[in-house]
């Protein structure tokens, strides 16, 4: 190497890591010395055997490697560093040039092919150039990762919607009676949404889905459509409890009298529940009023599960409230809950003149103390389970 030059060059730092393989100590002295100036740590190996294990000790911004070396050579070496290494730019150089090595060093991607003696500026412009190189392949390649996770997303999101399109069309309106149990009659039934799309199996996911789809409105539609379309079937002395996602009530066709739903307006009681905020929906003291101009009636669902802000329960003044199933679990076994079922029954039901339904019982226990509290709409799986027709209610002794 000409080392005349070795002045002209400006010292950097933090280069990279540089495996340097050559058989000549004082080649690989002169070359270090260069390599270290420019900012590099070096790595050096007396052949390519030795080159291959440091290899192992983990990635190189550059490798330096003569070609003729004992045991293992540049362009075997070269083989070996491709298989563990697609990016990494590889500098080999030879006093012998030749035509057959210096087609193999083209085919396993050598970056560049130098023949001795190399020129001290020609040597650290080439060494500049590979690293920019390097750092290139490897923007390229994460950009790569990114084009292919965007990639995937998109793929996924379609694959959702297609899922997502199918439990649509396989849309099903199962209805749970909920009964006058001191009257032992069907006062309502509550449509809960079904489908046939194996993936959605679970009306929690498919809801999730709508929401991520940006599709609420969709499911709501064709959840609306299907209630009003089995009502004819419907015994016509019961009311229908239909639930709404919160984002239901700032779609437009709620409100239309020409809704399917609409036309039984009288009939229907819009379920709106206490898990979901209502902080994204808009003028919601107008939007109840519009909603009972068509004859609709409003629940607040999941009582005492939510955390809907007494602002809300203002605003919507609901005919019904459905106390949680987690206040009913158990009933007849906690004093606490008996507690809070008695004090929501004397407030909803004797000061605000709000009618109760408590949801989930599934025990003669349950019901017997529920209906000690005062509570006579009950809906649970001791009466009947959802149903597509609409079952009649067993009165267990």
């Amino acid at each position: 190497m000409h080392s005349d030059l070795a002045p002209t060059l400006t010292p950097n730092s933090n280069q990279g890591r540089v495996l340097l393989a050559d058989d000549d100590p004082g080649v690989r002295r002169d070359f270090t010395r260069v390599l270290r100036h420019l900012g590099f740590t070096v790595e050096g190996a007396q052949d390519g055997f030795e080159a291959a294990r440091l290899l192992e000790t983990g990635t190189f911004d550059l490798i330096v490697s003569d070609i003729e070396m004992p045991h293992v050579g540049g362009v075997e070496f070269l083989k070996q560093v491709r298989t563990v290494d697609q990016d990494v730019p590889v500098i080999l150089i030879t006093g012998n040039p030749d035509v057959d090595s210096a087609m193999a060093a083209v085919e396993f991607g050598a970056f560049r092919y130098l023949t001795k003696p190399i020129g001290l500026a020609h040597f650290s412009e080439t060494v500049r150039h590979a690293l920019n190189m390097h750092r290139l392949a490897l923007l390229k390649r994460e950009a790569l990762e990114v084009a292919g996770e965007q990639s995937r997303q998109l793929r996924a999101h379609a694959e959702t919607e297609a899922r997502f399109t199918s439990a649509l069309n396989n849309l099903w309106i199962a209805f749970q009676p909920i009964v006058n149990c001191a009257e032992q009659k069907v006062f309502a039934y509550e449509a809960l949404l079904r489908s046939n799309e194996p993936s959605f199996n679970n009306p929690g996911e498919l809801l999730a889905a709508a929401e991520n789809l940006g599709r609420v409105h969709d499911l709501g539609r064709r959840i609306r459509a299907h209630v009003a379309q089995s009502a004819m079937q419907a015994p016509e002395d019961v009311l229908l409890f239909v639930n709404l996602h919160s984002l239901d009530l700032n779609d437009p066709e709620l409100y239309s009298p020409a809704a399917p739903l609409s036309a039984i307006a009288h009939r229907v009681v819009l379920e709106i529940t206490e898990r979901a905020s209502l902080g994204g929906v808009g003028d919601l003291t107008s939007k109840m009023a519009a909603l009972r101009e068509l004859g609709f009636r409003i629940a607040i669902d999941d009582l005492g599960a939510g955390y809907a802000a007494l602002s809300s329960f203002t605003q919507i003044e609901p005919e019904f409230v459905k106390l949680d199933m987690s206040l009913v679990r158990d009933v007849d076994t906690s004093a606490r809950k008996q507690s809070l079922v008695r004090a929501l029954m004397q407030l909803c039901s004797g000061e605000l003149k709000i009618t109760v339904v408590t949801e989930g019982v599934q025990t003669a226990a349950e019901r017997d103390m529920l209906l000690s509290q005062g509570c006579e709409l009950l809906q649970g799986y001791l009466f009947a389970k959802p149903d597509k027709k609409f079952a009649e209610a067993a009165w267990a002794a």
